[in-house]
């Protein structure tokens, strides 16, 4: 069963996401998102050679569900800095963020995380891969922005995927 689903989730993730392009949910548009998702998968498996271990599923829905509020307040308060911060008192900031993480896919997901909420954006890796840059658009406080990265969400993705 694994060999024709390498992964499950992707197969059906793949279905829905070619049901939702067609606009339909008819017979057709089912098998044919069907037979993409079992051939995507298995032509990709061997770019795939480890899957990621999670140890809590009901975690990583926590996790998502603290990034999806996290991306909607970022956007109130993005909005908010430039509809009425002057360039003159924003302070923007890189800050290295150093990492405890050891997984690949546990650092990518902590990247895109930040990349995705709004104020932030992951921008380099260092080749040891035990920091991450990231640029904030208005940190008066960089050490404030590290502690609350790896607070919030380092920590959360350890407890996920290692």
């Amino acid at each position: 069963m694994t060999r024709l689903f390498p992964h499950p989730f992707l197969t059906l993730t793949l279905i829905l996401v070619w049901c939702l392009l067609s606009q339909a949910f008819t017979l057709g548009t089912v098998v044919f998102g069907t037979i993409l998702g079992i051939i995507i998968p298995f032509v990709t498996a061997a770019f795939w050679p480890d899957r990621p271990k999670i140890s809590n599923p009901f975690k990583l829905l926590v996790y998502i569900v603290i990034v999806i509020y996290d991306i909607i307040v970022a956007n109130v308060v993005v909005a908010a800095i430039i509809l009425f911060k002057s360039n003159a008192a924003r302070r923007p900031a890189w800050v290295p963020i150093p990492l405890e993480l050891k997984s690949p896919e546990a650092i990518t997901v902590l990247a895109g995380t930040i990349t995705l909420t709004p104020g932030t954006v992951s921008v380099d890796l260092s080749e040891d891969g035990r920091s991450l840059l990231v640029h904030a658009l208005d940190a008066p406080d960089p050490d404030g922005v590290r502690d609350d990265i790896k607070s919030r969400y380092e920590s959360r993705l350890k407890e996920i995927f290692e």
